[in-house]
């Protein structure tokens, strides 16, 4: 869906205007992440809303916004949540953000993921290995994330004073209670492991990509309002 140019300028108004993605990734947020923001459902927003009032909470004790999102494997979409998540907060300068992600088990980013990470435009050096720690790189300005499978309680996630986004259901279920955690959002999405090896696999997870940016965009630019 194109949008009239003063209504892409209104949604991205916030973002400052030296923080520049990698050139594929820019146009991906221009042509598809700010216009996907106007689907999202209200219903939606409300849960959205209450990680962007984590942040601005946590920016008024001086305190970081760790966000640790948490899906059961830790393959799919919680690392979209975190790339995502991370990106949007950087380009909107909203800079005590730091994001996460963890499962209940550990098994791989997973390769389909990846390849829709990829897709999008974010720059990935990737190595081999059972559980491999991929580095993804939004800009030549800022460290790239490292990506890889663990649990949400593994030492290289925060401890305590993090809020933890459940985007799965399974999950949600699973862990009644998150350690550690001082707040907590349900916000799944749709696994598209259940299109995996069908016609519809690559649409289906760079259909779950999108959501996934375009919701992270809305939360950051709502917290830096």
């Amino acid at each position: 869906m194109l949008l009239p140019s003063f209504l892409l300028t209104l949604l991205s108004a916030q973002a400052p205007m030296d923080r520049t993605l990698h050139p594929d990734l820019q146009r991906y947020v221009d042509e598809r992440v700010v216009p996907a923001m106007v689907a999202i459902p209200d219903e939606r927003k409300e849960q959205l809303d209450l990680v962007a009032e984590f942040i601005r909470e946590r920016e008024a004790t001086g305190a970081s916004a760790s966000l640790t999102f948490i899906c059961t494997h830790n393959s799919r979409r919680s690392h979209l949540g975190q790339l995502w998540a991370a990106t949007a907060a950087w380009v909107f300068a909203i800079d005590h953000v730091r994001t996460y992600s963890g499962g209940t088990q550990v098994t791989a980013f997973n390769p389909r993921a990846v390849a829709a990470v990829e897709r999008a435009g974010f720059e990935m050096v990737k190595p081999d290995g059972k559980n491999p720690v991929y580095e993804v790189s939004f800009t030549n300005d800022r460290n790239a994330e490292h990506c890889w499978s663990k649990k949400y309680d593994d030492p290289a996630n925060p401890t305590e004073g993090f809020c933890a986004v459940m985007t799965c259901s399974e999950a949600d279920t699973n862990c009644p209670i998150v350690r550690g955690a001082l707040d907590r959002v349900s916000l799944p999405y749709n696994d598209p492991k259940e299109s995996d090896g069908t016609p519809e696999e690559t649409a289906r997870y760079d259909e779950r990509c999108l959501q996934i940016a375009a919701e992270m965009w809305y939360v950051m630019r709502e917290a830096a309002e």
